[in-house]
């Protein structure tokens, strides 16, 4: 009888203590690599970095755009533009032009 009180008083402290300490390291776990943890922030930065890098890069692709339609549009036409639109287009060359061929590529 004595054993048994003794082994419970040892043990119920020592349950419940690994029973909280398994609900902290569950509720620890979670708030770094959980859904809305600490890595998972990091993470999210990473990808707003390199979307707004991609954003300011097609910010300057939508610019060029915008001259080079400027240039075809309105009063005064780019005349080498106009050319050059229009060989591409028709798939013409002049005789001093030099065509390169470039092998295609697999996608």
């Amino acid at each position: 009888m004595v054993i048994y009180r003794r082994a419970r008083a040892a043990l119920y402290p020592l349950a419940l203590y690994c029973v909280s300490g398994a609900i902290g390291g569950y509720f620890v776990w979670h708030a770094v690599n959980g859904e809305r943890g600490l890595k998972t922030n990091d993470e999210y930065e990473h990808k707003i970095a390199a979307l707004r890098d991609e954003l300011e890069g097609l910010k300057s692709e939508h610019a060029l755009w915008n001259h080079r339609i400027a240039l075809l549009s309105g009063r005064a036409i780019d005349r080498d533009l106009l050319d050059e639109e229009a060989r591409a287009l028709l798939g013409r060359v002049n005789r001093n032009d030099l065509v390169v061929f470039l092998p295609r590529t697999q996608k």
